[in-house]
């Protein structure tokens, strides 16, 4: 049999953390998860990736993994230290996946009663699974609940991967941001054998907003002024996620200028802000009275904004 790399399998170095398993092995069944890759070897390497993770997120098996020693390459002949197949079942016992997900190598390590016909290990916990759910801005800002209905996958007594739809009602918290995981204790995919089931996570991604960039819990606006708004000062109304308020522009103002509303972005401890960069507009030269007040304005006030080009 084949020796496999769990860690290149992961993308992810021999000392990775915890964490960092975590997140390679999340990044990857999103990408390969049959139900929605179109990787033409999306099944195979997403057991491949399971298999890897069900090694490695545990310490146990870890350390027996990492005792087989770092001189092995993927892909090399490969034979199980002595021993092996004496190992009792129950102190490798697999957090989900049938017996036919797993690998002759790794069968070899932790007993091949994982891959044995009929084999019926004892409890064991039902997968996690990571959704991503798409929110608006002012979902994040204000809080709300949102009716899910997901297709989360699972697999059958005969070992086939099976579809089941869950509708739930999730309450989203005020103040969440990109990326943040919203944890649903034993709504993930069911124990075996009467095991618990295993937690749903929903990763927040925020839709596209017409005004809004979000950038953590600050808020980011390109405000568009012009000429003399910039250069006489003003103030002029600007949009946030709590309604319109007002901001004075400094006279003298660039473009590219950033102005600060403080607090007004998303809730939090502390709060983000509004962050608001300022963008001149010129007004067209599409007449003629246009054409001859720009004129004018070249005639009175002489500037060269390139002069230390000079």
């Amino acid at each position: 049999m084949q020796y496999k790399d769990y860690y290149k399998i992961l993308g992810v170095t021999r000392t990775a953390s915890p964490d960092e398993i975590k997140r390679a092995y999340r990044k990857l069944a999103r990408r390969y998860h049959p139900d929605v890759s179109q990787e033409p070897n999306a099944e195979a390497r997403f057991k491949e990736i399971n298999e890897a993770n069900e090694v490695l997120k545990d310490p146990q098996k870890r350390a027996t993994y990492d005792a087989l020693g770092t001189g092995w390459r993927a892909g090399e002949d490969f034979r199980p230290p002595p021993g092996a197949e004496r190992r009792r079942d129950y102190d490798f016992n697999v957090g989900g996946g049938a017996a036919g997900d797993y690998s002759d190598f790794f069968a070899s390590i932790f007993g091949r009663a994982f891959r044995s016909e009929g084999h019926s290990p004892g409890r064991q916990r039902g997968q996690d699974q990571t959704v991503t759910l798409n929110i608006t801005l002012e979902e994040s800002h204000q809080g709300a609940t949102r009716q899910l209905t997901l297709d989360l996958p699972e697999t059958g007594p005969d070992g086939q991967t099976v579809t089941r739809s869950k509708t739930l009602n999730v309450r989203i918290p005020a103040g969440v941001i990109q990326g943040q995981q919203i944890r649903l204790a034993g709504q993930g995919l069911p124990g075996r054998n009467g095991g618990a089931a295993g937690n749903l996570y929903l990763e927040m991604a925020f839709k596209p907003h017409r005004y809004f960039t979000p950038e953590g819990r600050d808020i980011l606006l390109t405000l568009p002024v012009t000429p003399w708004e910039a250069a006489l000062g003003a103030t002029i109304p600007v949009p946030t996620l709590g309604g319109s308020v007002k901001l004075k522009i400094p006279p003298g103002s660039q473009s590219g200028r950033k102005l600060r509303l403080k607090g007004r972005g998303l809730p939090g401890t502390p709060p983000g802000d509004e962050i608001v960069q300022l963008d001149i507009v010129i007004p067209p030269a599409e007449t003629d009275a246009a054409r001859a007040f720009y004129q004018r304005m070249a005639e009175q006030l002489p500037f060269n904004p390139r002069v230390q080009w000079k």
